[in-house]
């Protein structure tokens, strides 16, 4: 093809019909070219027999020549533009569009858009801006974008629905939810994207049931696509409600978009929703029956082992997704099994999967990489190597690096002095300080008999205004989520549990049970035991409303904002006997599932 044009060179013709013909032709080689080898032969041909750069011809090649080099080679893009006199706004937006998708290139857009601007020789259209606000939304580059609002509304084009689909997005984005929800409810035309672009971002911002009632509103407009399903499954997730979540999938089964039901997107939100609501089983069916995997959907299924505990099965999808030869494990896959290591206490294999990452895989590790590492370290007793990763990191350490060094120095009775060390860099950085730093520290005092510094820390949390965060668990029941707080009578049938809890501590003092208040060191003998009694722990309330409410046979799962405490770990395993029951439940680090007596963390959490 290149070469038939290489060979006609046809000299150049000042009358009409012949130089059409022979632009014609070369418009023709353009749009079936392959590759930038035949297009900058095809553009050298065109500066050989163009008669002049304002032939309207020649500045249509121009123009092709541009668009299709910005989808492959900007540079050789930028070359062309700079070449061209007064380049119109498709070539502009050609630019423009090609660094917006660009990773590395998205400030150039902006910079575009500014010489677009300040040359005056030619204004934006409707088609600039969706460009400008991605690489805008990207960068979060808040500044930008209102002037470029500013400027859709100058122009006119505040009624474009594709513009205020971006608008949305990137108002969203940037953290600006009202705005995005002003920009949504002030458009005269919306489409299914509008709805969709809206829907994510109430996602985004952990708005998820305000999601689920928007999904019901576009539901009477549009039949939803894959994108607005991946959404409204991912609120399901957040909200960890597993018969939302199972609505959502027969709603996929149902659609009479059959297509939907295999997109790869939503079968990977249906994995990641059935992990996060404690039906890992569920999820693995899901994985094994999809038609097509993505990156996302193996990252998911590993992730989903890894949380429950699942060691074994997270390494085994690494290895099968490594065999696979046709994706790249990337930085997210790292994360799910160096965290699968961490929940095992694997620290031979962490130490090689992290090598691993970064001298076969070229991965440069992130803040998620080295907390993984360094809590799977401390907790194993390696605190000293620990903290030499620590200090050598090239990133400054966050808050939860330091927390999970402290709670192992609690945990393995590392010296006093280290363990004030460690809270005294948690305590000086910039970030917001919770209270269970204090309460760490307060069972690092209390393990090594200090009481005067007990009573210290508890004064120093009453002067700093501070309050332990209360303990706090959902069950889900027919379709409904109940919330438990520690000593919570607020329940309708609070009578009933409270009977089922005394059964309960019944039963336990049977099997020899004794409480453990080994970490309540923030609860003295007289005016707090009473109302912080371990029996009274939110998750135990929850527990006895399972018990009382499902059917005997089905799992209680139960979802907590803190992480369980020895004590109630330990009863939690002699109920699941007690009642053959099991009790499927998320702390705030990972699933523990107790049954016949163990749990799936093999007492190591």
């Amino acid at each position: 093809m290149v070469s038939a044009i290489m060979q006609s060179q046809v000299p150049p013709v000042n009358h009409g019909g012949d130089l059409y013909n022979h632009h014609s032709r070369l418009i023709q080689f353009i749009n079936e070219c392959k590759n930038m080898s035949q297009l900058k032969q095809i553009h050298a041909q065109t500066l050989r027999t163009a008669s002049t750069t304002h032939n309207p011809h020649t500045y249509f090649l121009h123009s092709r020549i541009l668009h299709f080099s910005s989808l492959t080679d900007l540079d050789y893009a930028f070359r062309v533009f700079d070449q061209i006199e007064d380049p119109n706004s498709f070539m502009w937006n050609s630019l423009i569009r090609a660094c917006a998708r660009s990773v590395e290139r998205k400030e150039q857009a902006m910079m575009l858009y500014y010489r677009m601007s300040v040359e005056g020789t030619v204004f934006p259209d409707k088609y600039t801006f969706p460009f400008l606000l991605r690489a805008c939304a990207y960068l979060f580059a808040y500044s930008e974008g209102i002037q470029a609002h500013a400027h859709i509304i100058k122009l006119g084009f505040d009624s474009d629905v594709y513009v205020n689909n971006s608008l949305i997005h990137f108002y969203a984005s940037c953290g600006r939810l009202v705005l995005a929800q002003k920009v949504f409810e002030n458009m005269c035309e919306k489409t299914l994207v509008s709805w969709n672009v809206i829907i994510d971002a109430y996602v985004q911002f952990g708005e998820f049931e305000m999601a689920l009632k928007l999904f019901t509103r576009v539901q009477n407009m549009f039949e939803p696509d894959g994108y607005t399903l991946q959404s409204i499954i991912n609120a399901c997730a957040g909200l960890c409600s597993l018969a939302l979540g199972m609505w959502a999938h027969a709603y996929v089964l149902r659609m009479r978009d059959t297509a939907v039901a295999s997109d790869v997107l939503v079968n990977s939100s249906l994995v990641d929703m059935y992990c996060k609501c404690g039906f890992l089983k569920i999820a693995h069916q899901v994985f094994e029956r999809m038609p097509e995997r993505d990156i996302t959907s193996w990252n998911s299924m590993i992730l989903g082992f890894a949380m429950h505990g699942k060691a074994e099965g997270a390494l085994e999808y690494f290895a099968r997704l490594i065999n696979t030869q046709t994706l790249m494990a990337n930085s997210i896959t790292f994360v799910g099994v160096l965290s699968a290591c961490n929940h095992r206490g694997l620290v031979t294999e962490g130490r090689k999967y992290f090598e691993m990452m970064l001298t076969e895989y070229k991965i440069k590790p992130q803040l998620e990489h080295y907390g993984c590492l360094v809590d799977l370290l401390a907790r194993a007793g390696n605190i000293d190597e620990a903290l030499d990763l620590v200090t050598n990191m090239p990133m400054k350490p966050d808050v939860v690096i330091w927390r999970s060094l402290l709670d192992a120095c609690s945990k393995q009775h590392a010296s006093v002095e280290l363990s004030e060390e460690v809270a005294r860099q948690i305590l000086d950085s910039e970030e917001a300080v919770s209270s269970g730093v204090y309460v760490l520290m307060s069972r690092v005092y209390a393990s090594a008999s200090r009481w005067n510094e007990v009573g210290l820390v508890r004064k120093l949390m009453t002067e700093e205004g501070i309050s332990k965060v209360p303990g706090c668990s959902l069950i889900e029941v027919d379709g409904v989520t109940h919330e438990f707080f520690a000593g919570d009578t607020a329940h309708p049938r609070s009578r009933e549990i409270y009977k089922v809890l005394d059964v309960i501590k019944k039963r336990l003092e049977l099997m020899g049970y004794s409480s453990d208040y080994s970490q309540e060191p923030m609860v003295d003998d007289q005016s707090d035991r009473k109302q912080s009694s371990l029996g009274l722990h939110s998750e135990r309330i929850a527990i006895a409303f399972g018990l009382l409410s499902l059917k005997p046979g089905l799992p209680i799962r139960i979802f907590k904002n803190l992480r369980v405490c020895n004590d109630c770990h330990k009863v939690f395993k002699l109920i699941s006997t007690i009642f053959n029951v099991e009790i499927i439940m998320r702390d705030r680090a990972r699933f523990h599932h107790f049954k016949d007596g163990t749990c799936s963390c093999m007492d190591y959490w």
